[in-house]
Order: C-alpha cells, then sequence, then structure tokens
C-alpha cells in the first residue's frame, strides 16, 4: 500500500466476457466508515458484490470488489461510479495521518419533481426506475390517486451529480419521464424546493403496536411460525457471529457466517461504521450454497482489541439482528384497505439505505399489485432512527397478496425487490389482521 494520484485512487477493469463480474480497486487514504461509503455508493447503482478483500495500516486502505450488476438493473454506468467513489475517498494531497471524517450527506439541496398522469399497473416504480438511472435519490415521496383514475406524484430528490440546478439536466429529466409515461402524462414540473424540505420529514403516525412490532430490536420466537412466508425458517434464521481475540496480538477477529442476501456487505460495514471500529483486513468470501464466509479483523476507535465481554456480546446481537433483518416489513390491514410498511434503520450519518423504495415498487410491479398511495418518512426509537416506507394498496389487491403466500419467487421479490443472486430471506414480513 502507498500514496498514489486522486486520479489512480479507484480502478475499473472490465470483466474478460460478459457475466464475468467488473473488478474495483480502490487505493487511498483510510478512515472509520470508509467501507460502509463505498458499499453504499456500490448497492445505489444497483450492483452486486460477489467477494471482497479489504486492507489498511490504519493510515492508507487498499480495498478490492468484484462487482456485477443486479438482475434488474442492467444498465450501469461504469464512469459515474468511478466518479462517486472517488468523491468518497479522502483526497491523496490530505495527509493520511489526519483521521478525515466522512462526506457531508445533507449537503445536496433538494428539488421536488411534480407530475401528473393517468394511473396504470406498475407505472410507479417504472417513474422510480427513471430516476434511479439518472442518479436522481428520491428523499421523499407523496403519491395520491384521484377518483377519475389520475395519479400526482411528488417525489422530493437530491441530485448525485450535482447538476439539477443546470437547465440541460432538468430538460433531460423531464424528457426521460415523458419517455416512459407517454401520452398519458399530463403535467411534469421541476424546480428547487427550498430549505424547509432539506430534511426528512417524520412519518404519519404509527400505531403504538405497529411501532413495536416494526422497530423490535430483539429477534423473537414468532419468526419461526408460519406467518413470517417461510418454509425452511431455521435454516433462513442461521447467522453465526463469532470473536477471536487469540490469533491476533493486536486485533480481534471477527467471523460471520450467514445466508446470502442483497446488501449484506453494506449492512455489516454500516453496522460496524455506527460502532466507529476500525478494519485492518478483511475477506468476504463468494457464495457457496447460498451462504457467505466473512473474516474481519478490527480494532476498535482507540486502536485497541474488543476484549470487554459485554462490548462483544452487544455487536454480535446487532450484527445478527442486522444481518437477519436488515429491512422490516409488516402486511396490515386498515379498515377495507390493505397497508405494507417497510422500515430498515439509518446510518448515524444520516443516510438511508438505497434503492429501497426502487426494490418495492418493483416487488409490487412484479406481484401485479396497484399502489393507491405511497410515501416515506422518518421514524425515532429510543436508540435509533429509521426510514418508513408506506404503501397503500388498490382495494382489490386482497385476492393477489394471498399468493405470496406460497411462490418462493415472489415471496423474495416482495421482501427485498431482487433480494440476492439465490433465494433466501433477507428480511422479516409479518402478515397483521
Amino acid at each position: 500500500m502507498g500514496a498514489s494520484s486522486d486520479d489512480d485512487a479507484v480502478l475499473i477493469q472490465k470483466g474478460k466476457k460478459p457475466g464475468d463480474p467488473h473488478v474495483v480497486t480502490v487505493n487511498c487514504p483510510d478512515r472509520t466508515g470508509l467501507a460502509c461509503d463505498i458499499c453504499h455508493a456500490i448497492l445505489d447503482f444497483g450492483l452486486y458484490i460477489t467477494r471482497a478483500d479489504v486492507s489498511t495500516d490504519g493510515r492508507w486502505c487498499y480495498i478490492v470488489l468484484w462487482l456485477v450488476p443486479h438482475f434488474s438493473s442492467p444498465i450501469v454506468r461504469w464512469p459515474n461510479l468511478k466518479k462517486r467513489l472517488l468523491s468518497i475517498c479522502p483526497s491523496c494531497t490530505v495527509s493520511f495521518y489526519l483521521n478525515q471524517p466522512s462526506p457531508c450527506s445533507g449537503s445536496s439541496p433538494v428539488y421536488l419533481l411534480t407530475f401528473c398522469c393517468l394511473d396504470r399497473r406498475g407505472l410507479l416504480h417504472d417513474v422510480t426506475q427513471v430516476l434511479c438511472e439518472l442518479e436522481l435519490s428520491i428523499q421523499r415521496v407523496k403519491v395520491t390517486t384521484t377518483p377519475d383514475g389520475r395519479v400526482l406524484d411528488l417525489f422530493f430528490v437530491t441530485d448525485n451529480l450535482e447538476l439539477l440546478h443546470t437547465k440541460k439536466r432538468q430538460d433531460e429529466t423531464c424528457e426521460q419521464l415523458h419517455s416512459v409515461l407517454g401520452e398519458s402524462c399530463i403535467r411534469c414540473d421541476l424546480h428547487l424546493a427550498g430549505p424547509q424540505y432539506d430534511h426528512p420529514q417524520s412519518s404519519s403516525s404509527l400505531s403504538r403496536v405497529l411501532a413495536d412490532e416494526l422497530f423490535r430490536s430483539e429477534i423473537s420466537d414468532k419468526e419461526a411460525s408460519a406467518e413470517t412466508l417461510s418454509q425452511d425458517m431455521e435454516k433462513l434464521r442461521t447467522a453465526s457471529v463469532i470473536v477471536d481475540n487469540s490469533l491476533s496480538p493486536a486485533h480481534t477477529l471477527l467471523q460471520i457466517q450467514c445466508i446470502d442476501h442483497k446488501g449484506l456487505l453494506y449492512d455489516i460495514m454500516r453496522t460496524l461504521k455506527d460502532f466507529t471500529i476500525q478494519i485492518a483486513y478483511g475477506r468476504f468470501s463468494p457464495v457457496t450454497k447460498g451462504n457467505r464466509e466473512l473474516d474481519l479483523f478490527i480494532q476498535q476507535q482507540d486502536g485497541k482489541k474488543i476484549v470487554d465481554s459485554e462490548k462483544q456480546s452487544v455487536l454480535c446481537c446487532r450484527l445478527k439482528v442486522e444481518i437477519l433483518h436488515p429491512l422490516r416489513v409488516i402486511i396490515a390491514n386498515r379498515g377495507p384497505d390493505t397497508e405494507i410498511l417497510v422500515a430498515n434503520p439509518v446510518e448515524l450519518s444520516g443516510k438511508g439505505r438505497p434503492r429501497v423504495f426502487y426494490d418495492v415498487t418493483l416487488a409490487l410491479k412484479t406481484l401485479g399489485i396497484c399502489i393507491f398511495s405511497a410515501e416515506i418518512g422518518r421514524h425515532s426509537t429510543a436508540d435509533r432512527e429509521w426510514e418508513v416506507y408506506r404503501f397503500l394498496l388498490e382495494e382489490n389487491c386482497r385476492f393477489e397478496l394471498s399468493n405470496i403466500v406460497v411462490p418462493v419467487q415472489h415471496r423474495d421479490v416482495l421482501r427485498h425487490g431482487e433480494c440476492c443472486q439465490s433465494q433466501h430471506s433477507c428480511c422479516q414480513i409479518t402478515q397483521r389482521k
């Protein structure tokens, strides 16, 4: 490991033949949480990490990632990914002896995209896909359907390219939406939302019962019941997190074995970042029969091993929860209506999980379920903040929802949109009467 220019900090090598993974190499000054921020960007581009190697001396890091697109994200703008990763990496021109902070996640201005069109099945996902391909991050959403079959959508977005203030970028966004909506598009407007919308709003009030179930931190025996919609729950609940201090005089070895799912490495790195854990060396092995193994040599922020048994227990328990249930999903009845609630924990830095809205709308489109209204908000519990996605479904979806109890391919799509390369559980689903 050694110094390089800023331009050489990220290198992308294409696969030798179609289907082979692209190899992304990151070689730059280190900081706590850097691996998490890199995994966040990769997930945001719709990419899947097949394997990874991470090494650092605490000052300089060297990360190698093998990436392939998820099946629903065939278009990957690799040059744009490189630019995003370069923006995340600490600058080589700044001394790598300094503990540089993470980039500020709330610096981008928020824009309001408003459009009105005739409703149709899968509309919301088609629009979301356009926004993702344009690298616009969805911060808030308000979707309503009128009795005459029209849809009024309000998307509060930020631009990862930082170009939405230009007329060219705004015109490109509206043109792409018009191409998807076609003649059904009645109106499309895009303008700066103003400072009052820079921070996510609180989610609409949740009942105490729903909130307790959605945000609970422990893993309950109830998950082994039929309500979890799982055919082999014992296998799906398997997650081994072991701490070993005997192999290294300076580092704690963290060994993780679990079922694979989309964003698994991000979920692990996000948890370690929130605990301010530093990674000295890590290996993320390829999938073997749907299972993943991860070995990490880690230290606390003070450069010491984790020897306190209580700290070890807290870290292992949190990792198990995040590995088994990165998303929480509840299907609830609101009188005559059916509502789907999806929640995911927000990083301490304020960033939420990428593409959750994309994944859920894809799942509902795949299941043939129409969305009557949707919104995104935040909810704070005693120990953390959550992003909450609420989808009110059309009245005629009751029969269609019953299908998710049976077909495996539909079940996994609902669990995480494009869950993983193999079909395994990656979040908690509960159906409430």
